[in-house]
């Protein structure tokens, strides 16, 4: 209009070269952020691939093949799992920024966009009154995902279900306990999860013996065993560290407790526990310790009628009385 004067000729320039070069602006500003996040998801996912816990190192040989191809396994499941998050935010972030630009590029083709803002904020207003759990679940599986928290088969406790995962999503949490019962649980209904196979796993073995018993010459016992059963071949790489006796653990009515700690490779404590219950079994029988059943006092009401009938005594009157005495 400056330039020509004329009106017909700026509204032509406006339509062929104002609206195409603002259009290509917004388009190559969509392109830029688009880039940016992606590289930024991409930088997520490649911490993410590292887990959140550092990778196990055993401290001895033997069966170190089995170790390094689990270790491979979980670290394999690691990249996996990032890489499919990094897709899904990849997709969340495309889809945002083409609703936002699109709209942007229709005004400035001066098409109305008014509509489609209300129905964008109806939609949402929807969305957040009803799918406020899912939304949560969604979250909650985003974050578990991401930081490694557990994964297929690890063996977990999420509060009313403990078992092995089956499977894992965004949304549910499939896993299936020792009975063989599948539990299905939304992510966002797991407030705290223990997972019991990660990196490293610990057998606790309580041991009772009789108060007769030299309890020094029981701890010296049960360092013999455990560290036998570390040193067995067949356990190298599954337990390892040297184990430890703590001592005495509990002073029950009728026995003491002692307690063995065994730290194990991931998913192995439970075999390793039972088989140390079993070489305990066996040397407490050669060493002649005393594992101690429960014992009980029992008053026979016969012999305490013939007390009460000597001390001229009726005998329900003795025999109440002394259950009133000892309260039996």
């Amino acid at each position: 209009m400056d330039i020509t004067g004329n009106e017909t000729v700026a509204r032509a320039a406006d339509i062929i070269i104002g609206k195409p070069l603002a259009i290509l602006g917004l388009l190559l500003t969509g392109l830029v952020i688009r880039w940016v996040l992606h590289r930024l998801v991409d930088r997520l996912v490649a911490q993410a691939d590292h887990g959140m816990l550092p990778v196990n190192r055993f401290s001895r040989g033997g069966r170190g093949g089995q170790t390094s191809a689990r270790d491979a396994v979980t670290a394999t499941r690691r990249v996996q799992r990032a890489k499919t998050m990094g897709d899904l935010l990849k997709s969340i972030v495309t889809g945002i920024l083409v609703a936002i630009f699109g709209t942007m590029m229709l005004s400035e083709l001066n098409v109305n966009i008014a509509p489609i803002i209300a129905s964008a904020g109806i939609i949402g207003l929807a969305l957040g009154f009803g799918a406020q759990s899912l939304v949560k679940d969604f979250l909650s599986g985003i974050f578990m995902i991401f930081e490694d928290q557990y994964g297929v088969g690890d063996v977990v406790d999420v509060g009313e279900a403990s078992g092995t995962i089956e499977a894992v999503s965004l949304r549910v949490t499939r896993l299936r306990d020792l009975n063989g019962t599948v539990w299905y649980v939304p992510n966002g209904e797991i407030l705290r999860v223990g997972n019991m196979s990660q990196n490293w796993s610990r057998a606790v073995v309580d041991v009772s013996v009789a108060y007769r018993e030299d309890l020094a010459r029981v701890q010296r016992v049960l360092r013999e065993v455990a560290h036998d059963l570390w040193e067995d071949e067949d356990y190298k790489g599954i337990v390892i560290e040297e184990p430890e006796v703590t001592g005495v653990e509990m002073l029950n009515p009728d026995s003491v407790s002692l307690r063995v700690l065994l730290k194990t490779a991931p998913m192995e404590q439970w075999g390793v526990a039972r088989e140390l219950r079993q070489r305990i079994k066996a040397r407490f029988d050669h060493e002649g310790i005393e594992i101690p059943l429960p014992q009980r006092v029992i008053w026979h009401r016969e012999e305490k009628a013939a007390e009460a009938e000597e001390a001229g005594v009726a005998p329900a009157t003795a025999v109440e009385a002394d259950e009133a005495r000892t309260g039996a």
